[in-house]
């Protein structure tokens, strides 16, 4: 049956949306019960699935890694605190930890970093949510520089790595607090600038709100948003924009 034939069975309701993607492409995921891997994101988003490991038990989270490392893929966690990360480690030795970050990751299929993503942070710590974005971007297979603690509260630290941050393909900008840090970086720069806000801050920060709220009224161009404390969608979309130089 083809693509065409499937598709308008879809839209008749005579099969389901998962027996056609059964009929294109094998299963397309595999039911553990507490969770469906998801073996068709790789084709469709250039990355495989990552496990969010924050909510889960180490059982769960173990169950997924096995599945996925029987499947041939590599693997990246994220939002893994250290305690988990000692218990997984028993069963997959070449699990590594990145603390600061939270991130659990197994990478076997090795490829060429390309292009320059750099992380820049407001504060020393704002490095939590900057590590999770670092380590993201460099598993997913670029090249990632770090630039920490250049906040608005002393602009000449900024100012001092212009060079620094005009070789950049792609800036992340991680700031809590009011958040100034992204429409300053955009301001000097050329590439994109993908915002993240934080959760640091005082009272009325409301817990990264302001920063949010400051980054979406940026007055700045060539700036996007993501949520509070989002360092994995930062690296994600970061990844896919300076991938896309090595397409052209």
């Amino acid at each position: 049956m083809d693509k065409k034939e499937l598709l308008e069975m879809v839209r008749d309701n005579k099969i389901s949306v998962g027996e056609a993607l059964r009929q294109l492409n094998g299963d397309g995921y595999n039911d553990l019960g507490y969770a469906k891997i998801d073996y068709d994101r790789k084709r469709r988003k250039g990355y495989p699935e990552v496990i969010f490991c924050q909510g889960k038990t180490v059982e769960q989270v173990r169950g997924i890694i096995k599945d996925m490392m029987d499947h041939g893929d590599d693997i990246l966690g994220t939002r893994a605190n250290k305690a988990m990360y000692e218990e997984l480690k028993k069963d997959f030795p070449d699990l590594m930890y990145n603390e600061d970050g939270r991130i659990i990751y197994i990478k076997r299929n090795h490829v060429e970093l390309v292009g320059r993503i750099l992380v820049v942070t407001g504060g020393t710590s704002d490095i939590p949510v900057a590590e999770e974005a670092a380590c993201v971007a460099e598993f997913f297979g670029n090249k990632v520089a770090r630039l920490y603690d250049v906040g608005v509260a002393g602009l000449h630290r900024l100012i001092g790595n212009m060079d620094t941050l005009r070789s950049a393909r792609v800036i992340i900008a991680v700031a809590g607090m009011e958040g100034a840090l992204p429409s300053v970086v955009a301001g000097l720069v050329s590439c994109p600038v993908i915002a993240v806000p934080t959760s640091v801050g005082y009272g009325a920060n409301f817990h990264g709100l302001s920063a949010l709220l400051a980054m979406l009224n940026s007055c700045a161009s060539g700036v996007a948003v993501v949520n509070i404390d989002n360092g994995f969608g930062a690296a994600y979309m970061a990844s896919i924009i300076n991938r896309m130089g090595e397409k052209i």
